[in-house]
């Protein structure tokens, strides 16, 4: 990390005037973030960014109490001076405290973590980024109906340094990239979207966008968008429903990791991001899914866009077991909330940068694969929908009843995929639709899908995070179509 102070020196001396002036505990995190976007809209550069973020935020517990302060001076001086803010502002959080803060144990951890990658995207020259994504354009302007595409690439550089008053020391590193596509085609008042499926985000290197190979499905994404013109709209009733990895990726999100982040279940985030329907004393014996459904919170995959090695307070990364067997068994935690429960951490704390404070957020929320082939999956529905590729989304503030849109559909007959379905939309209460799961895909077609845009928090933060998922069914699902 490229600084005008030494990093270690740097944070000895901001815990060292936490602690003189009466913190019993504190920590540092000093960040640098980079990132680059690169947009074309009908095959001209709409928006081309690359910015740089250099700071450093400090915590502390005064009196049971919380403060914070940030700066973007990472200088001696100004560390001191900011040590000596967040004490001021944690005395006086403690003068309206409800209840102490109780941080569960963790053994402090001294070391530097990489995540891997071949080619540092940063590296790239951004003509070869812009001509790919031109190449990428004039494939999906392959009729004359497509009046309108979307091609995007992303990619962000971490480096973070976290000290704590504890005696942890804790370098990182991470890359992250990704690109996605899609065509929107046009006929009279009739407008349809398609997205390339495989349009992903990653903890990796250029070369993640290189192996999406989104070229070539271009071509089949643009006549999918022509063929939804004049499709027939998705029945309405109630059908078995079939949904792709994209859009099981965003069912999981919002209906299995958003409820679990213990802090909306404590009441901590009521105000913004609303609370939980699955309370604590659900924890063990609430029958979430069916007896199929698996799900784990997991920073330890490789290449997830929730995976890394360390949390923002230090704990190590780690797999969790969300609901086994179709039973709620555990949250995403923080030291802070599991010490409160008597639990050790879940490792799940972080912050979009050094002037925000940590918050629990979601890692990898998986479905485990199940052992149907997707052949398989398909042959053995007699009727029912096979639906694809986010759309839109409308859950409550619990969780618990939603509304997901997808961009195209399939209708299953005997067994076999037959004819495009336009506008569909399905709808349920969360555990219903989850015990109504029967059938899981296997490993050959799970895959885990990049968030890059998970929002929370006030003022709001933005957090990466990744779902594991293969195709899956779920039966009496409601439907309809937009008309």
């Amino acid at each position: 990390m490229d600084n005008c102070v030494d990093a270690k020196q740097f944070c000895e001396r901001v815990l060292d005037t936490a602690k003189r002036l009466g913190a019993s505990y504190a920590d540092v995190r000093i960040v640098k973030r980079d990132s680059e976007s690169i947009s074309l809209r009908t095959g001209k550069v709409e928006g081309l960014d690359r910015s740089s973020g250099y700071g450093f935020g400090v915590r502390v517990i005064v009196d049971d109490a919380w403060g914070f302060a940030c700066s973007p001076d990472v200088t001696m001086g100004k560390g001191e001076q900011i040590a000596e803010d967040a004490v001021r502002t944690a005395r006086a959080s403690a003068t309206l405290k409800r209840k102490s803060v109780q941080l569960a144990d963790v053994e402090p951890v001294t070391g530097s973590f990489n995540t891997t990658w071949q080619t540092d995207p940063f590296d790239v020259a951004l003509d070869e980024k812009i001509g790919a994504l031109k190449e990428l354009d004039s494939a999906l302007r392959c009729d004359e109906k497509i009046k309108l595409t979307d091609c995007n690439m992303r990619f962000w550089k971490f480096e973070q340094v976290f000290a704590s008053s504890e005696g942890a020391y804790i370098e990182q590193k991470k890359i992250e990239s990704g690109a996605e596509a899609s065509a929107t085609a046009i006929e009279g008042a009739e407008v349809q979207r398609r997205s390339i499926p495989t349009g992903d985000y990653a903890t990796a290197g250029y070369e993640f966008v290189e192996s999406l190979q989104l070229i070539d499905q271009a071509e089949q994404a643009a006549h999918e968008a022509i063929a939804m013109l004049n499709a027939p709209v998705c029945p309405s009733g109630e059908h078995t429903l079939i949904l792709d990895g994209h859009m099981l990726a965003l069912q999981v999100h919002e209906s299995c990791g958003h409820p679990i982040e213990l802090d909306r279940v404590f009441g901590m985030e009521s105000s913004f991001a609303g609370t939980s329907f699955l309370t604590i004393d659900k924890l063990g014996t609430f029958q979430y899914g069916s007896d199929i459904v698996n799900i784990t919170a997991d920073a330890t995959l490789p290449g997830g866009l929730g995976s890394f090695a360390y949390d923002d307070e230090g704990v190590p990364s780690r797999r969790t077991d969300i609901v086994k067997n179709g039973v709620f068994s555990g949250y995403l935690t923080s030291r802070e909330t599991a010490g409160e429960m008597g639990w050790s951490s879940g490792g799940a704390m972080r912050a979009d940068g050094w002037n925000r404070i940590p918050l629990i957020r979601m890692t990898n929320i998986n479905l485990l694969p199940g052992d149907w082939t997707f052949d398989e999956l398909i042959a053995d529905t007699d009727h029912g929908i096979y639906a694809s590729s986010v759309a839109s989304w409308s859950i409550d503030d619990k969780r618990l009843n939603f509304q997901f849109g997808t961009e195209i559909a399939w209708e299953i007959v005997d067994g076999s995929i037959g004819r495009v379905l336009r506008n569909p939309i399905y709808s349920g209460m969360t555990p219903e639709f989850w015990g109504n799961c029967d059938a899981i895909c296997d490993e050959d077609e799970w895959k885990i899908w990049g968030t890059p845009n998970c929002g929370k928090g006030e003022p709001g933060q933005t957090a990466h995070v990744g779902h594991g998922v293969a195709p899956t069914r779920f039966r009496k699902v409601r439907t309809e179509g937009a008309k």
